[in-house]
Order: structure tokens, then sequence, then C-alpha cells
């Protein structure tokens, strides 16, 4: 399983997927979820980061291509940006289209997964043997 992870194309696939559904959210938020400014704001917020961290799976999928063996840090990042866009993203959908959060603190967790899927997207890029 763990070299599924380790895939360059697992990670395209994913991100690609990730980043099909951000421009639907996107388009739900703009022209069917009614609200208030700051209920727009919040939505907007969620799919511009859901948008950037499903681009940063395809920078995960490069490196897995690129890398050296092993490509450990590369996936860990991917795993840390998916987690994020659900935790982050998906809390801040929830919160957006319900007023209540899906999950108290997943937003800060989420955003911290990000933080930690960039430094190890770094990682991996610098560790390269290539």
């Amino acid at each position: 399983m763990w070299a599924a992870f380790q895939s360059a194309k697992f990670w395209v696939t994913l991100g690609s997927i990730l980043a099909g559904t951000a421009v639907a959210l996107g388009a739900y938020g703009n022209h069917i979820l009614d609200g208030s400014k700051e209920v727009s704001n919040t939505f907007s917020l969620s799919v511009e980061y859901h948008m950037w961290h499903a681009l940063g799976l395809l920078a995960v999928g490069w490196q897995c291509s690129v890398g050296s063996k092993p490509k450990t840090w590369a996936a860990l990042s991917g795993i840390l940006f998916t987690t994020g866009i659900f935790l982050f993203s998906g809390n801040l959908y929830v919160f957006a289209v319900t007023g209540t959060p899906a999950i108290i603190a997943a937003t800060p967790v989420g955003g911290f997964c990000f933080i930690g899927g960039w430094v190890l997207l770094a990682l991996a890029a610098f560790l390269q043997k290539k």
C-alpha cells in the first residue's frame, strides 16, 4: 500500500480530482450558495486553499516522478496536503453552509497540515540526488 503513496500517478490523479472538485465548489459558492458577505468570504477562502493544495498534489506527483528513492518525504507531503484539504477546507465548507463547524479545531489543524506539507515537499526536493 505504501508504494501507491510514492507513485506519481496516484498524486497527479488525486490532485486533478481535488482540483476539479474545487472548481465545482467554487461555482456552487458563486451561483447557488446564499448568505452574507461573511459566508461568501469563508466559502471563497475554503475554495482558494482547496485549489492551491490540490495543485500542490500535482507538485508532489512531479517530485515522485523525478525524485530519487525513497520518496517518503514527498509522499508524506501529499498525505498532509490531502488531510489539510479535508480538515481546513472541508470544515470551512460545512461552517459556511450550516453556520456550525463540523469539527471544532479542525481548521487550524488543517492549516498546520498545509504548512507541514510544504516543508516536507521542500525537504524532498532538497534531498533529491538527481
